[in-house]
């Protein structure tokens, strides 16, 4: 983490386990007194490295439990194309991250659906609907060994 130091460092990776700690539990976790601390969050809050904080969901209980990542190519590379594929998955509900990257394709998108047939649907009506794609590829994930995601 380019520009901070070795105490925000612990503050931001103790926030990112569990953002819903008490103060005093983040000063006794990275060795500040809790006023200390309490000034080191508000500025990393004040100063934008702190977003925000999220609620970590249950993917059954929500019935978002089928991960699925889709690389997106795009027929037309023009700004016009880019900017409706990127309204269109910004309207859909499916779709928990998209990302434009560089390589083969030019999205990258992680879409979080209950089981096969709800993505085959998403697939088939968001995706297959969207003027200028080109090409879709699935990758379904069998597993996540680690995610730190919030």
């Amino acid at each position: 983490m380019a520009g901070i130091d070795q105490i925000n460092e612990k503050i931001l990776r103790e926030l990112q386990r569990d953002g819903r700690m008490t103060n005093l539990q983040l000063a006794e976790a990275v060795g500040l007194s809790p006023s200390a601390c309490l000034r080191r969050v508000q500025e990393l809050e004040r100063n934008g490295t702190i977003r925000g904080y999220r609620a970590k969901l249950d993917p059954v209980r929500t019935g978002r439990s089928y991960v699925v990542y889709v690389a997106v190519g795009l027929s037309e590379h023009t700004k016009a194309a880019q900017s409706g594929f990127e309204q269109a998955m910004q309207r859909a509900a499916e779709v928990t991250e998209c990302h434009n990257v560089a390589g083969a394709f030019e999205y990258m998108l992680r879409v979080e659906v209950a089981d096969l047939p709800a993505y085959k649907a998403f697939h088939t009506d968001t995706l297959g609907t969207v003027p200028h794609v080109r090409s879709i590829t699935s990758y379904m994930v069998m597993g996540s060994p680690k995610d730190t995601r919030a």
